[in-house]
């Protein structure tokens, strides 16, 4: 590898983006980062990228004169890029908006998987966003001190067959179970989102006649063919306090698909909170 290889980084929200800087540039790249406006953090500025660009989530054009203008021919997608805000807010470009025209599906895999497309023809390759960061993607087997118990098992395989489901027409990666039955279903809101909503579903049933257990099992899955490019699962340690907040007490992932954004603080956040994690291929 040439020490001074550009690689471009498209960041949206979270911690992703600077694991993913930080890894680049340990690895001797020069990292060129296109921060999309509505969605990076601020504090990208000043994490030692070779340039920052901030951009319009619709400005695809700008996105690919700027790569090729720094020379960057290979790319990593990291951070969310929150659903909604990519069917509502944005306004596109001519490019970006002959692409949307296109889709006979607008889903995550259908839009990124077509800009995928444009940024290859245009010389750029998007490579997949956990090649720099193995290490934390989640291993098989109970993460925490704690097991699940017999009726959180149960949950997990009961939630991991409507999670499939629901993964496979990429509506969302995320259900919330309790004591076997459905509580909630992620869409377009997100993660955390959606366990904020199932702890207020089941707040709501206090005082009322319920056989439900409060204790809710949230199971996050890949999709059955999972791009590793784009919208890969993730969790940190604010999953973990949104569970708890929820009255959360499982958590269950993919093996081998799922990243850990903030690594062993993770784990030590679920046993702080009493959350079991468990991980299955």
């Amino acid at each position: 590898m040439n020490a001074k290889e550009k690689l471009g980084l498209i960041a949206g929200n979270g911690k992703f983006p600077f694991l993913v800087l930080d890894a680049a540039r340990a690895q001797g790249y020069d990292v060129v980062v296109a921060a999309i406006k509505e969605e990076a953090f601020p504090e990208i500025e000043s994490h030692g990228a070779a340039a920052v660009y901030w951009l319009s989530l619709g400005e695809l054009s700008r996105l690919i004169e700027t790569f090729q203008h720094e020379g960057v021919r290979r790319a990593v997608m990291a951070g969310q890029v929150k659903h909604a805000q990519i069917f509502s807010s944005i306004r596109p470009d001519w490019r970006l908006g002959k692409l949307l025209l296109s889709l006979t599906t607008r889903n995550t895999d259908s839009l990124l998987g077509a800009v995928a497309k444009v940024l290859a023809d245009e010389g750029i390759t998007l490579e997949t966003s956990t090649w720099l960061l193995e290490p934390l993607l989640v291993k098989a087997g109970v993460l925490t001190k704690r097991g699940p118990t017999e009726q959180e098992r149960l949950n997990i395989d009961y939630g991991r067959k409507v999670a499939r489901q629901v993964a496979q027409h990429d509506i969302g990666q995320t259900v919330v179970v309790a004591e076997s039955a459905c509580v909630a279903v992620e869409a377009m809101e997100g993660t955390d989102a959606t366990i904020e909503r199932a702890g207020q579903i089941m707040r709501s049933l206090q005082g009322e006649a319920s056989t439900l257990s409060r204790a809710l099992t949230v199971v996050k899955i890949a999709k059955p063919n999972q791009d590793m490019r784009f919208d890969v699962p993730v969790v940190g340690v604010k999953t973990i306090e949104v569970m708890r907040a929820a009255g959360a007490t499982c958590l269950a992932l993919d093996a081998g698909k799922c990243l850990l954004l903030d690594g062993q603080r993770v784990v030590e956040a679920a046993d702080v909170a009493g959350i079991t994690v468990v991980a299955q291929a």
